[in-house]
């Protein structure tokens, strides 16, 4: 594990709040590999040095894990399914230890494929997901039908597209009419790869809202037929359907300099379709 700030490493052990973990430290009373340290800039490796507070062990922290995943169609992109289908966990558990618990960065739809991130890293997790970091996700994407260069323009300004997760009706209301959440889609670059009756196009969102591609193609009135994650932030997917592998110290660092700085928050250029 990389080394980090001892307040940190402190308050994610659930010693204490980073603040009382600072004044902790300033008065004395941590000690790393049997010496006092109470200087607030000072890092240790939780994983390897020795954390005493009060003269009490720090509980060792869990190794964070950090995979890329090809996810395959017929998987569903959570650590159980009460259906019984295959999930995503069930592909890296070959590769990790027994009893590690992993969870997925996101989602991909059940017959969505393509990169998908698993880690047990929450804040890693946050950072990657959350609308404010701007991580651009590049699908490859079949659409039923040619869609037009004023419809594809439309997505690329950004769309209003319903919200599945709209508000219901109240019990004993059932007759009323409720009106389905709306929202606005970033600006997103579409390109056009492969012409045919059905296409394929290159999309690249800066956010994630459920079942997105879909409905801003259902939108101008055509169906996705396939999608496929071939890019997240700044990794590129390199594996067979099934396959996973753990990320490298520099891709994890990578994706966290991207969140850090926004880098997606630059409007995607516009091309022609």
């Amino acid at each position: 594990m990389a080394e980090e700030r001892l307040q940190k490493i402190m308050a994610a052990a659930g010693v204490a709040s980073r603040r009382k973990a600072e004044q902790l430290i300033s008065s004395g009373r941590v000690m790393v590999n049997g010496r006092v340290v109470s200087e607030l800039g000072a890092r240790a490796d939780a994983g390897r040095d020795r954390i005493a507070v009060n003269g009490q062990p720090l509980r060792r922290q869990e190794q964070r894990l950090y995979f890329m995943l090809n996810k395959p169609r017929g998987y569903v992109s959570t650590t159980s399914d009460p259906e019984g289908r295959r999930t995503v966990v069930d592909l890296v558990k070959p590769i990790v230890a027994s009893g590690t618990r992993l969870y997925p960065v996101g989602r991909l739809d059940y017959h969505s494929e393509g990169l998908l991130l698993l880690t047990n890293d929450g804040d890693f997790a946050q950072q990657m997901t959350h609308a404010s970091h701007h991580i651009p996700k590049t699908y490859l994407v079949k659409v039923s039908g040619r869609p037009g260069e004023e419809a594809l323009q439309k997505l690329r300004a950004g769309i209003v597209i319903g919200d599945e997760r709209g508000p219901r009706a109240r019990a004993g209301s059932a007759k009323k009419r409720v009106p389905m959440k709306t929202a606005r889609t970033a600006p997103a670059r579409i390109t056009l790869l492969r012409d045919a009756p059905n296409p394929w196009f290159e999309v690249t969102l800066i956010e994630g809202r459920n079942r997105q591609i879909h409905r801003m193609f259902e939108r101008i009135g055509h169906f996705v037929e396939k999608i496929k994650r071939v890019r997240f932030g700044s990794l590129a997917l390199n594996l067979e359907p099934g396959q996973c592998r753990p990320l490298t110290q520099r891709e994890v660092r990578g994706l966290r300099e991207m969140a850090a700085s926004g880098a997606g928050r630059a409007k995607p250029v516009r091309e022609a379709g």
